[in-house]
C-alpha cells in the first residue's frame, strides 16, 4: 500500500507536534472518529531546526493504535542527515518519511534508501529554496512538501508568497505526485492552499489548539470540500 490508498483526493493532516501530550491518545482517537486518516509527525533534531521535537519513542507508542484505527503516520524529518533515521522510523511504525532537500547530499539515493525500508517518500523544501530545485530533486518521490512557514514551532502565520510557490510546484510535478503544504493552515488559508494546487494540507494549531480538535478537523475538512474559488 502507499499514498494512493492511504489518502483521499484532498487530505487534511492533523500535525501531532501541536497536540496536548498529556491527552495524546485521547486526541488521536477522537480525530480518527472525526474522520482523520493521515497524521503528520514532525521530528526536529535541534540542528536543522532549533527545536528538539518528538521522535521514534513517541512514534512507537502511538503507531499501533493509529494503525488499528485505520490511520497512517506521515513523518516529516526536519533533521540533518535524514537517511540515518529511516530505519528507526520504519521500526517505530512510520508509514512515510519526508526529508528536506537542504539536508541531504543525494536526494535520489535517500529516496531509494527510504523505499528499501518499505516507507513512502516525500521531499520537503524551505521558503528560501527555489521551487525548481525541489521539484528537480523529487524524482521517484510520492509527494513534495512546500513549507509555508520557516520550519520549527507551531502557530506561525501562512506566508503570503506561499500560494504562488505551491502553484509553481504543481506545474512542475507529474500529476501523480502529491503536493503537500505545512505551516499556517487554518480556516482562512486552507482554501487558498487548496486552490493553489495543494492536496495534502497539514494543520497543527488550527486543530489541536481548539477546545474540540475533532470538530476543528471536521470544519477544516469541510472547507476543502467547498468549490474552488474563481
Amino acid at each position: 500500500m502507499g499514498w494512493s490508498e492511504w489518502a483521499r483526493e484532498i487530505e487534511v493532516e492533523p500535525s501531532i507536534y501541536a497536540a496536548d501530550f498529556t491527552r495524546l491518545g485521547e486526541q488521536l482517537g477522537g480525530l480518527t472518529e472525526g474522520g482523520a486518516r493521515v497524521f503528520h509527525f514532525d521530528v526536529g533534531d535541534g540542528h536543522f531546526i532549533p527545536e528538539v521535537t518528538i521522535g521514534p519513542v513517541v512514534l512507537a507508542s502511538i503507531s499501533p493504535f493509529v494503525h488499528a484505527w485505520g490511520g497512517r503516520l506521515d513523518c516529516h524529518l526536519m533533521v540533518e542527515r535524514p537517511e540515518r533515521h529511516f530505519e528507526a522510523v520504519a521500526r517505530a511504525g512510520g508509514d512515510s518519511v519526508t526529508f528536506h532537500v537542504e539536508a541531504c547530499e543525494d536526494p535520489l539515493d535517500d529516496i531509494a534508501q527510504a523505499r528499501s525500508r518499505g516507507l513512502g517518500v516525500g521531499i520537503a523544501f524551505n521558503p528560501g529554496t527555489a521551487v525548481e530545485d525541489a521539484a528537480a530533486a523529487a524524482t521517484g518521490a510520492d509527494l513534495v512538501l512546500c513549507m509555508s512557514i520557516h520550519p520549527g514551532y507551531s502557530g506561525q502565520p501562512f506566508m503570503p508568497e506561499a500560494p504562488a510557490r505551491i502553484a509553481r510546484l504543481r506545474e512542475l510535478l507529474p500529476p501523480e505526485v502529491r503536493v503537500q503544504v505545512d505551516g499556517g493552515i487554518n480556516a482562512e488559508t486552507v482554501g487558498v492552499a487548496r486552490d493553489a494546487g495543494a492536496d495534502l494540507l497539514v494543520a497543527g494549531s488550527a486543530i489541536f489548539w481548539r477546545e474540540d480538535p475533532a470538530q476543528a478537523y471536521r470544519e477544516l475538512a469541510a472547507r476543502v470540500e467547498e468549490p474552488v474559488r474563481g
